[in-house]
C-alpha cells in the first residue's frame, strides 16, 4: 500500500504515526493512525517509528506499507531545551522568552543583564539544545549582549547559539563564535525598538536549528533514515496549526491539558480599545506552558494546590484512595471523576494565567485603567486538543465551563456568548502543523474536517 505522507509524533513515551493520502488532490484524506512505545531511550528512535508504522499496517489491513514522505514532530528526550539571555527582563528578555516558547521550547533558564558565574554554571548543568542571546534595541545598548556572548563562548559547549539582539553587534558576534564548537545563527532583533516585538523571524530560525541539530541528539541519530521532511518541536507544531486556523477563521485559543503540563496557544491581535491602554506589547501568537498543571505526572501537585478536601466534596470520591492506583488513562469511574475535575482546574488556571487583565492606578486625577498582558477579548473560538480534552467523557462540559471563567470581569477574556468550542477530534493538530510547512492547503482542509467546521457551517444554514 503506497501512502503519500506519514507524520510521526515522537513523544516521551509513545510514538504515533498519522497517514494522509491524496495530499495534492484538493481532497486529502486521513487514512489512519498507528502507535508504538518511543525508543529514544533505547538508543534508536527508528525502532519505535517502525513499530508505529507496523501498527498502522495492521490496522489498515495492508500486506505492506510504503510512503512518499515522512515528516515528524518530537518532544522526546526533554524536547527542545532552551535558555534565553537578554538585557532588561520586561523588554528584550520577555521578547526572547516569547520567541522561544512560541517555537515550542521548554524554557529552562532566562536571565537579564550580564551573565554571572552562577548563571554560567546553570547553563552547563542544563546543557540546553539551544541558547538564544538577545539584548539592546537596534542602535541602542551594545555591551551587555557582547559580554554575554563572550561568556557563553567561554563555556566551550557544543550547543548552537542564536543571536537576536542589537543589529550593530552582528559582526562582532560572528567573530566571537567564529572558532567555537557550536554554530552561531544571526537573525533580526526580537525587540528592535521600544514597545515593539519582532519574534516571528526568531521562531522560524529556532525551528530550522532544531531540525538541523535534533538528529544528533541521543537516540535520534538515525531519524533521517526514515524522516525525510520537516521535524518540529511538538508544541511549536501546534502553534503553527493555530496560526493556520487563525488565517482561516480568525482569533483563536488552543488549549492542551497534558499529563505534566498545560499549554495555551492564542493567536489574536486583540482590540484597539485595549491596545490603547496596554502597559507593554504582546505577540500576536503567544504560547504559555504551565509546568505545575498536569493531570498525571503533576496530578497530586495540582490536587494539593486545589485542596484535597475541596476535591473530595466536589467529586464525591476518596481522593487519596484514587491516587493510590492512579493511571495515565483512567480505568475506574472514580478516577474519571477526579481526572475530569483536575482537567477543569488545570485548564481554567492555565487560561487565567495566559490571559491579561485590567489594572488600576490612583493619582491626583482619580483612577486610571491599564491593560496588562495578552488581550483575548476578540477571540471567537476555543479549541480543545490533547488527550484529556479530546478523550474524557466529560470534556464537553469542561469546555463549556471554560467559556464562563471571567465572572468578575477583570480578565481580558471574551464574553461567554462570543466563544464557540471546537474539538481536535482526531488529536492530530501537531501533525497538521508540521504538514502545513510543506502542504498548507491540504493541512487546512484536513483541519476543517477534524474540527467539524464544514459540518457547523452546514448546520447553521
Amino acid at each position: 500500500m503506497k501512502i503519500d505522507v506519514l507524520v510521526a509524533e515522537i513523544g516521551s513515551t509513545t510514538t504515533v504515526v498519522n497517514a494522509f493520502d491524496r495530499i495534492d488532490s484538493g481532497a486529502p484524506v486521513f487514512l489512519g493512525q498507528g502507535q508504538a512505545p518511543t525508543s529514544v531511550l533505547e538508543g534508536d528512535v527508528r525502532v519505535g517509528l517502525q513499530g508505529a508504522v507496523e501498527d498502522l499496517r495492521r490496522k489498515l489491513g495492508a500486506e505492506e506499507i510504503s510512503y512518499r514522505s515522512m515528516l515528524a514532530t518530537s518532544s522526546a528526550a526533554g524536547g527542545l531545551r532552551m535558555t534565553v539571555h537578554g538585557l532588561v527582563y520586561d523588554m528584550t528578555v520577555k521578547a526572547a522568552r516569547e520567541a522561544a516558547l512560541g517555537a515550542g521550547a521548554n524554557l529552562h533558564l532566562a536571565t537579564a543583564g550580564i551573565l554571572q558565574e552562577e548563571d554560567l554554571e546553570d547553563i552547563r548543568d542544563i546543557h540546553p539544545n539551544l541558547i538564544l542571546l538577545a539584548g539592546g534595541t537596534d542602535y541602542g545598548e551594545r555591551e551587555t549582549a557582547l559580554e554575554n556572548a563572550k561568556r557563553i563562548r567561554s563555556l566551550d559547549l557544543d550547543v548552537p547559539v542564536i543571536y537576536a539582539g542589537n543589529v550593530q553587534n552582528q559582526t562582532r558576534i560572528r567573530r566571537i563564535f567564529a572558532d567555537a564548537k557550536a554554530e552561531c545563527y544571526i537573525t533580526e532583533n526580537v525587540y528592535p525598538r521600544l514597545d515593539e516585538l519582532n519574534i516571528e523571524p526568531t521562531r522560524r530560525i529556532i525551528h530550522q536549528v532544531f531540525e538541523k541539530h535534533i538528529i544528533h541528539a541521543p537516540g535520534m541519530s538515525g531519524v533521517r533514515d526514515m524522516v525525510d521532511g520537516s521535524i518540529m518541536p511538538t508544541p511549536g507544531a501546534v502553534m503553527e496549526c493555530a496560526k493556520l486556523l487563525y488565517q482561516e477563521i480568525g482569533d483563536v485559543v488552543v488549549l492542551d491539558v497534558g499529563g505534566a503540563t498545560t499549554d495555551v496557544h492564542s493567536v489574536t491581535e486583540g482590540s484597539e480599545e485595549v491596545s490603547s491602554i496596554q502597559i507593554a506589547p504582546e505577540p500576536v501568537a503567544k504560547r504559555t506552558v504551565e509546568g505545575d498543571l498536569g493531570v498525571y505526572v503533576n496530578a497530586r501537585n495540582l490536587a494539593n494546590q486545589i485542596g484535597m478536601e475541596k476535591l473530595r466534596k466536589e467529586t464525591g470520591v476518596d481522593v487519596e484512595k484514587v491516587f493510590s492506583h492512579y493511571k495515565p488513562i483512567p480505568d475506574t469511574p472514580e478516577q474519571f471523576k477526579l481526572t475530569e475535575q483536575l482537567t477543569w482546574y488545570a485548564a481554567s488556571m492555565a487560561l487565567e494565567r495566559h490571559c491579561g487583565r485590567y489594572r488600576y492606578t490612583y493619582g491626583a486625577n482619580g483612577r486610571t485603567t491599564h491593560a496588562d498582558g495578552k488581550d483575548l477579548t476578540k477571540v471567537r473560538y476555543l479549541v480543545a486538543t490533547g488527550g484529556a480534552l479530546t478523550r474524557l467523557p466529560g470534556r464537553a462540559a469542561i469546555m463549556d465551563r471554560l467559556r464562563h471563567i471571567n465572572g468578575h470581569g477583570q480578565l481580558l477574556y471574551p464574553k461567554p456568548e462570543q466563544l464557540r468550542v471546537l474539538e481536535d477530534r482526531m488529536y492530530f493538530m501537531a501533525s497538521l502543523g508540521v504538514l502545513s510547512s510543506q502542504y498548507p492547503e491540504a493541512a487546512l482542509l484536513l483541519l476543517r474536517q477534524d474540527l467539524g467546521l464544514d459540518e457547523k457551517e452546514e448546520s447553521s444554514r
